[in-house]
């Protein structure tokens, strides 16, 4: 293969010269892995024209742009306007003239002056952008970052060739783009400059993905080959990582429900060896003092989407060190959870949910089950690749769903999810689910007054609750992620985020437009308290709370639902062990983790202050140890972008 590499390389005529782009093309659009649209590109002498349209979920979301460059693809002009996503719009133009630029910026108009190389770009899409992109970097030296235009910069790195196989091998240049995204995009061109693939994020930080339509087969390879190549970008930041010793702390100890004073903690070979007061430290052992600093468990996020290999760091810089991904790429999340595994990437433990989805307009994803058989098969697939549960998504026929809940218990996995429609909360439980992500579903059930507020004496009510204890289903409340979608727009963001100007710039720009007009918004408070009351109820009767994210805020909205928990009327003990024990109980793994216990992994976490007083003292992780090997939460944050 080399020798076949070497000879393409020595006698393709566009290698060290100018790409040939042709005039007019289009790429394929997909969502975790689904093909949900389209873009089309013509060149009309010096104005490249750009259609581009999907249908996630069925949402349209089209995007109509206009970039005008000169043959040197020196920029003239841009316009570019629709939307990003279901719910994120843009409305941009450029205009260039000389050296001086005519910005607008939705309703903002403004003039600035041009560095010697800049390029338009306003995100991840359109795609033809980014393949003019590459090619203007290559043209004018490959700058080690270029400035774009209406802000912001890049970074373009060629990282190599990969060989892909085939009828014939295909030989691809791959490039990694920093700074469209948060994070890392990667991108695959011929040798000739033409995108073949690009593997990135959109609007909602969901996975998006576009192939040439001839080369959609290329896909699978190249999501594996995307998530082993961003885990190794980032460097391993850990330090201590044999005979450690951790002093003078308060250990929560969240089995029994109390405080040790004065804690000493002896982690050895990954495990905690042991965890209490009254032991001489061993010989060989390295001390560390934290006197006057709390030590937990290390935290769950038990709804994860882990969507791009940044997850990883910024989970672990938060104290998060394990995560249930519900629901993701097949092929990403299998390559991102062994590259971690293998100690090649920075990353929690990661517990698989394999999603599954009816067929249908608003279908997500490529695993689809449509009767019995489909069901069977799609459940078999995902046990015999490691995963531990299934989640069931908003599409899956009635029928279906009971089929794959049998299955699942059949080959020993558990079942949650979204409640499909044409269900109801109590019919999914009842059909074999296990578990249920997200508090509406369980609203949908309750008796609710004209203002939201809900009687838990009504007799409906009781019997709901009655049987959702009988049954021993555990609930993802998720509201953090309802909080921010239904916040008023006038209202600042730190009031849900203190840290928010810590967090990267996109981040950033994303959550701070995130929520609704002060009017709706005040409409909505009464439906999102009604929700921490149902999280309240369903605690004081015993059926178990997980506390997960749904993504939202990288790692710092898990501070955020504990918060919404106290807020409830939970206390901050039962907070943490939502975030701790009860999710290493409800997926059968109590006997390895969840609590700060001798024999048991090595997953736990300093903070400054005391949680147990205030939950937001949380925040305040200083230190992070997982499977024994020390982190700086700060370093960690750093490698993806925060500003700490």
């Amino acid at each position: 293969m080399r020798k076949y590499l070497f000879a393409i390389l020595f006698t393709c005529p566009a290698i060290g010269l100018h790409a040939q782009i042709p005039d007019t093309g289009s790429f394929i659009l997909h969502k975790f892995a689904q093909a949900i649209g389209r873009e089309t590109y013509a060149r009309q002498g010096d104005a490249w024209n750009v259609d581009f349209l999907f249908t996630d979920r069925s949402s349209k979301v089209p995007l109509k742009a206009s970039l005008r460059i000169t043959n040197d693809l020196h920029p003239l002009s841009l316009t570019i306007k629709g939307q990003t996503s279901r719910m994120t719009t843009i409305n941009d133009s450029i205009s260039i003239t000389g050296s001086n630029a005519r910005i607008k910026v939705n309703d903002s108009a403004y003039s600035a002056a041009l560095p010697r190389l800049a390029f338009p770009v306003t995100g991840y899409a359109p795609v033809t952008f980014q393949m003019l992109l590459l090619e203007y970097w290559r043209r004018n030296g490959e700058p080690s970052t270029l400035p774009l235009l209406p802000s912001g910069s890049v970074t373009i790195r060629q990282d190599g060739f990969d060989t892909l196989s085939g009828d014939k091998p295909l030989v691809l240049r791959r490039y990694v783009v920093g700074g469209l995204i948060w994070g890392n995009e990667f991108v695959w061109t011929g040798l000739d400059g033409r995108l073949f693939c690009l593997v990135s994020i959109d609007a909602e930080f969901d996975k998006f993905e576009a192939t040439l339509p001839a080369y959609e087969n290329i896909l699978p390879q190249l999501l594996k080959r995307a998530a082993i190549y961003g885990m190794r970008l980032f460097p391993q930041l850990h330090g201590q990582s044999g005979n450690l010793a951790l002093t003078g702390g308060t250990l929560i100890d969240v089995v029994g429900g109390h405080s040790i004073p004065n804690a000493t903690i002896l982690v050895s070979n990954g495990r905690v060896v042991f965890a209490g007061t009254g032991v001489a430290i061993p010989a060989g052992y390295t001390k560390k003092d934290v006197t006057g600093k709390t030590i937990l468990p290390g935290l769950w996020d038990m709804h994860a989407h882990f969507e791009q290999v940044e997850w990883g760091p910024a989970y672990i810089g938060a104290g998060i060190t394990t995560v249930r991904d519900c629901g993701n790429e097949f092929d990403f999340i299998n390559a991102v959870k062994q590259s971690i595994d293998a100690g090649e990437g920075i990353g929690p433990h990661i517990l698989k949910a394999g999603i599954i989805d009816g067929h249908g307009p608003m279908a997500l994803g490529v695993i689809q089950a449509g009767d019995p058989a489909e069901a069977v098969a799609a459940v078999d697939r995902y046990k015999a690749n490691g995963f531990v549960q299934i989640k069931i998504y908003s599409s899956v026929k009635p029928a279906v769903v009971k089929a794959i809940c049998d299955e699942a218990h059949r080959v020993g996995l558990t079942v949650t999810g979204h409640i499909p429609e044409g269900m109801t909360l109590l019919a999914g439980v009842d059909s074999g689910m296990n578990m249920v992500n997200h508090i509406p579903f369980v609203a949908a059930v309750l008796h609710r007054n004209k203002d939201f507020s809900i009687d838990f004496s009504d007799p409906k009510n009781v019997e709901v609750i009655g049987f959702l204890k009988e049954h021993h289903t555990v609930v993802d409340p998720t509201l953090a992620v309802y909080e921010i979608a239904y916040r008023s727009l006038d209202d600042s963001i730190t009031r849900i985020e203190p840290n928010y100007h810590t967090l990267p710039p996109v981040i950033q720009a994303l959550y701070v437009n995130s929520g609704l007009p002060a009017k709706r918004a005040a409409f909505y408070r009464p439906l999102f308290l009604s929700w921490l009351s149902i999280v309240k109820a369903l605690q004081e009767n015993g059926i178990p709370i997980v506390a997960g994210t749904d993504e939202t805020i990288p790692g710092y909205s898990l501070y955020r639902e504990l918060e919404l928990y106290v807020q409830a009327g939970l206390t901050p003990l039962e907070a943490i062990r939502a975030a701790t024990i009860v999710p290493a109980r409800v997926m059968q793994l109590e006997d390895q983790t969840g609590s700060v216990t001798a024999g048991k992994t090595a997953d736990l976490i300093v903070v400054d202050g005391d949680p147990l007083q205030d939950i937001s003292q949380l925040r305040k992780v200083s230190l992070v140890i997982k499977d024994g090997v020390v982190y700086d939460p700060v370093a960690v944050h750093r490698l993806v972008g925060f500003n700490l």
